[in-house]
C-alpha cells in the first residue's frame, strides 16, 4: 500500500526520512547492535541521543541560557497542573486568555489546585473562532497563560501580550517550530510532541531558571515527578525517561535544521495554509468556508464547513431531538451525510483524517511540518471534485 495523506490532529504524520532512518536503527543503533528501544537510559549510548535533542532544541528555538530545556511525561494536559503548582505559589492568582478547550482545561485544572484564576479575556461568544486582542496583562498574577495555537478552533495568536514582570505561560503543542519564536518573551513554553516533534509519549517543557522553585515551595502536595526541579536536576533523567520518543525527537529536529530551522519550515507552513485558506475563501466559498476568522487563522490546524453546516444547523445541533422542527431534523440530517461522504471519499483517496472534531463540526485538515504541499494540493482537488459532485 503506498503512504496516505494524514491529516490528523495528533498523533499527526512524521517525515518520511525520520521514519526511513528509525528504520534503518531499529535492529542496530549506530553499531551497538540493538534498538534505542531496548537502551539503558543510563548508558553511554543513550546519554548522547537525549544530550543531543536538548543541544538541537537550543539551537532551532534560539533557548536563551537563563531558560532549562526539560523532556517529561504526561503530555500537556499534566503540564496544566504542573504550571499551577510550580508557579501560582505566591499570590495563588492567575490570568487566563480561554480561546478553545485546552485553555479552558488549564484553567479548570489550576483552580481544581487551589489557584485564583482570573479569565481576563474569552473568545467563547463566537465559539473561539478568534484571539481576543489583549495587548497587555497587569495585576498580582503570579503567572499569565495562553494557548498559543488552538488545535480543535483552528485559531493562533498573531501577537505576544505584553505581560512585563508577570511570567507568560504558552501551551505551544500545536505550533512548536513552525515558526520562529522569542523565547525571551515567556516565562515557561510547553509542548506535547505528537503533533510537531515526535510520536505520542514525550513533553518539551522551557523554562526560565528563576521559575524553578524548590519542591517544597510548589503547592502543597505537589508530587515529586511533578515538580519542575526534579527534572532540571537530573537532566530529564529522575526516572526513565520515553527514550525511544525523545531520540525519534532528535531526528525530526535535524530534520527541521535541514530544511532551513524554523524560519524555512515557516516559509513551506506558509505556502501550505495560503493555498488551503485561498481556496476556502475562493468562489467555492459558496460550499466551503474557513471556521476561524482572518486575523487568528492557524497554519497547523484547518477546520472549515461546507453550506449544509450553517449558523442554524449548529443552533440546532444544541437543542433537543424533541424540539426540533421537521425543516432542523432534515437540515441536520442533510449536513451529516455529507460530512461522512466527505471523510468516507476522501479516505478513499489517500486523505485521512480529515473528520472535524464535534464542537465544530465538518472537517479538518492539520497541516503540520511534516505534511508536505502536495498533500495540501491532493486534498484541495478532491474538494473541488466533491464540491461539484455535492452542489
Amino acid at each position: 500500500m503506498s503512504r496516505v495523506y494524514n491529516f490528523s490532529a495528533g498523533p499527526s504524520c512524521l517525515p518520511e526520512d525520520v521514519l526511513k532512518e528509525c528504520a534503518a536503527e531499529m535492529l542496530d543503533y549506530q553499531g551497538t547492535g540493538q534498538s534505542v528501544m531496548e537502551m539503558s537510559h543510563r548508558s553511554k549510548y543513550y546519554e548522547p541521543i537525549i544530550q543531543d535533542a536538548e543541544a538541537m532544541v537550543r539551537k532551532l528555538m534560539k533557548v536563551p541560557e537563563n531558560y532549562k530545556i526539560l523532556f517529561v511525561q504526561g503530555g500537556g494536559s499534566t503540564q496544566f497542573a504542573m504550571v499551577a503548582q510550580n508557579l501560582g505559589i505566591k499570590n495563588k492568582k492567575a490570568a487566563y486568555i480561554e480561546t478553545g478547550v485546552w485553555a479552558k482545561k488549564a484553567a479548570a485544572e489550576a483552580k481544581k489546585l487551589g489557584v485564583a484564576v482570573d479569565v481576563i479575556a474569552s473568545s467563547k461568544d463566537k465559539n473561539y473562532s478568534y484571539i481576543p486582542r489583549v495587548e497587555k496583562i497587569e495585576g498580582d498574577y503570579d503567572y499569565a497563560y495562553i494557548c498559543f495555537n488552538n488545535t480543535i478552533m483552528g485559531t493562533h495568536y498573531e501577537y505576544i501580550p505584553e505581560t512585563g514582570n508577570i511570567p507568560l505561560v504558552a501551551d505551544i503543542s500545536s505550533c512548536v517550530l513552525s515558526e520562529e519564536l522569542d523565547v525571551s518573551k515567556f516565562g515557561l513554553l510547553f509542548a506535547g510532541a505528537q503533533k510537531n516533534l515526535a510520536p505520542a509519549g514525550v513533553t518539551l517543557v522551557i523554562i526560565r531558571e528563576d521559575l524553578i522553585c524548590e519542591p517544597e515551595a510548589c503547592l502543597p502536595g505537589t508530587p515529586t515527578m511533578l515538580c519542575y526541579k526534579t527534572h532540571a536536576d537530573n537532566d530529564s533523567m529522575y526516572n526513565t525517561p520515553p527514550c525511544y520518543t525523545i531520540y525519534v525527537l532528535g531526528k525530526v529536529l535535524h530534520w527541521i535544521e535541514k530544511n532551513g530551522g524554523a524560519a524555512g519550515i515557516n516559509k513551506l507552513n506558509v505556502a501550505k495554509a495560503d493555498y488551503l485558506y485561498n481556496y476556502l475563501d475562493s468562489n467555492d466559498g459558496n460550499f466551503y468556508h474557513a471556521t476561524a476568522e482572518k486575523g487568528s487563522r492557524s497554519l497547523m490546524n484547518v477546520p472549515f464547513l461546507t453550506k449544509y453546516s450553517t449558523a442554524e444547523t449548529a443552533a440546532a445541533a444544541k437543542k433537543d431531538e424533541a424540539d426540533l422542527t421537521d425543516a432542523e431534523k432534515a437540515a441536520l440530517a442533510k449536513e451529516k451525510e455529507i460530512n461522512a461522504a466527505f471523510v468516507k471519499q476522501a479516505e478513499a483517496a489517500g486523505l485521512i483524517n480529515l473528520k472535524g472534531h464535534r464542537l465544530v463540526g465538518g472537517m479538518r485538515a492539520s497541516i503540520y511540518n511534516a505534511m508536505t504541499l502536495d498533500g495540501v494540493k491532493a486534498l484541495v482537488e478532491f474538494m473541488k471534485k466533491f464540491a461539484a459532485a455535492n452542489k
